[in-house]
């Protein structure tokens, strides 16, 4: 039996499993990482640490399964997208490691939409810019932190510095830098004019070769192979944004489903032969099966909200719950199960971490008297984050049919209660996989590809990927959420003129 390892690198989790190649996830390690928060709307990381806690899991992993590392066939990732993870002429972390969820470039963002560049950038790359991409990242470095960018020498994903760790040779990869408007999507290539765009010509020659997913790029080297336990010149694959490894994961490899990731970030996707270019959807980026492209809405206003609410209002009962060996989320789940939809009007908006709506918008209550408890509150969380992926939802129909049924992922595919609210908002029906660790998952398909394992995408994922359970919507709570939806719209409009008041000082000023 050949093993595959996926490592997955997420927004606050770092995971390593072995997996056969049957799907059976032999063993999964996991740690949390400590993110950085030096100053309002900055989220950074030591990327030595990381790297640190990388190896940790990977020794964990293997351990725990009880397997030869020698019979591990090959190595691949999964990583959070946007972001910027920057190496310098040593070899050694040149910055720290900048996360998806970092808004101190928003003014950049700002600017180039009032000046024309966005609309240049959108005719080459087919998608709007993030304050969280690499591009508004480096210009901010490039104002504010000039010696950063001239002793770097690679510009990396978070994946791809993991994988330089491992190997010790620099490759970018297209799903992650497809996403990043680092490439122009007609040539599938490095563009030095798009970079002129941004005023980064500076860093053109920063950018590492590019690889697809399934690829080869190096093996295990002698000190890697001390650090995680792994066996020297074990094949090392370049692996994929965890967008792309949770819609593989699901099931995603023709144009017909959809798929929803709820996470850190929302994420909203199909697949497609050719990019929607008409401006209806953010982002268009190139998929993990060459040849298909990957349309998405995504915002970081998923289930990351739900952890703070846990994390600052209810820490003392997770603290006693797991001395009792329970999980904090069956009582989650039980407290929002007990409050009907039509039985409370709070409002949550999910913009803790950022925003689908204003780069500038945050998490709020609205609607909150005396009467309410932490159970309304909750409820409210459940459903905003619902909101928000419909928001998306709603944007990609606008150039497809509706799907038979949509896939759901992440953290909110755990809960029986979550997934229902999903399927009476959306009114379709939502489907959940048996391998609810798809960032793993998605990483082993093309760590098994690459290794020779299987034919391919679609032969990995027909063997690999099955149904779980199919929850329909009730049509007796079409018109409440119908209702509940249009109020929770109406919140954000009303607050659009706001948000700039409330901002915080030092919040990414250029």
């Amino acid at each position: 039996m050949k093993y595959l390892m996926g490592i997955d690198n997420g927004g606050t989790f770092v995971k390593a499993g072995l997996s056969d190649e049957n799907g059976r996830l032999a063993a999964v390690a996991r740690e949390s990482i400590h993110n950085l928060t030096p100053k309002p709307g900055y989220t950074e990381r030591d990327m030595g640490e990381l790297w640190k806690q990388n190896a940790k899991v990977i020794r964990e992993a293997v351990k725990k399964s009880g397997i030869d590392a020698k019979d591990i066939a090959g190595v691949s990732f999964s990583g959070h997208g946007k972001g910027l993870y920057l190496v310098g002429q040593d070899g050694k972390p040149s910055y720290k490691g900048i996360l998806s969820t970092d808004t101190r470039a928003w003014k950049y963002v700002k600017q180039w939409k009032s000046d024309g560049t966005a609309d240049k950038v959108y005719k080459k790359t087919y998608q709007d810019i993030l304050a969280c991409q690499p591009v508004s990242l480096l210009a901010w470095l490039r104002d504010h932190e000039p010696e950063v960018l001239e002793n770097t020498k690679y510009i990396f994903s978070v994946k791809d510095y993991i994988r330089y760790c491992l190997t010790g040779i620099a490759n970018g990869e297209y799903t992650d830098f497809s996403g990043a408007n680092l490439i122009n999507l007609d040539t599938a290539a490095y563009d030095r004019e798009l970079m002129g765009y941004f005023g980064l010509d500076m860093v053109y020659d920063k950018l590492p070769p590019l690889k697809f997913s399934a690829d080869v790029c190096g093996t295990v080297t002698e000190q890697a192979a001390e650090e995680t336990g792994l066996v020297p010149g074990t094949p090392v694959m370049a692996g994929m944004f965890d967008v792309d490894a949770c819609g593989i994961a699901s099931g995603i490899y023709d144009e017909a489903p959809m798929c929803m990731i709820a996470g850190t970030w929302s994420i909203n996707e199909y697949i497609t032969k050719k990019p929607v270019v008409n401006g209806t959807v953010a982002l268009n980026s190139m998929f993990c099966i060459p040849g298909y492209y990957l349309i998405e809405e995504s915002s970081p206003t998923s289930a990351g909200n739900m952890q703070w609410f846990i994390d600052q209002l209810m820490a003392e009962k997770k603290e006693e719950l797991a001395k009792e060996g329970k999980s904090i989320y069956d009582l989650t789940n039980e407290m929002a199960a007990s409050i009907e939809p039509e039985d409370s009007n709070v409002v949550f908006l999910p913009f803790l971490n950022g925003s689908n709506e204003d780069p500038l918008a945050k998490g709020c209550f609205i609607g909150l008297t005396d009467f309410h408890d932490r159970r309304h509150m909750l409820r409210a969380v459940y459903e905003g984050i619902v909101f928000s992926h419909l928001t998306h939802v709603k944007r990609l129909l606008r150039n497809r049919e509706e799907p038979e049924a949509i896939r759901l992922a992440g953290g909110a595919a755990n809960s029986d209660v979550w997934v229902q609210i999903f399927a009476d908002a959306l009114q379709i029906p939502v489907e959940t996989v048996e391998c609810q660790e798809q960032g793993i998952m998605g990483a082993a398909m093309a760590a098994g590809i690459g290794a020779g394992v299987y034919g391919g995408y679609a032969d990995a994922a027909a063997k690999l990927v099955h149904v779980s359970k199919k929850v329909m919507p009730r049509a007796e709570y079409k018109e409440i959420y119908e209702k509940k939806y249009k109020t929770y719209r109406q919140m954000i409009d009303a607050l659009s003129g706001v948000w700039e008041n409330l901002r915080e000082g030092g919040e990414g000023d250029v």
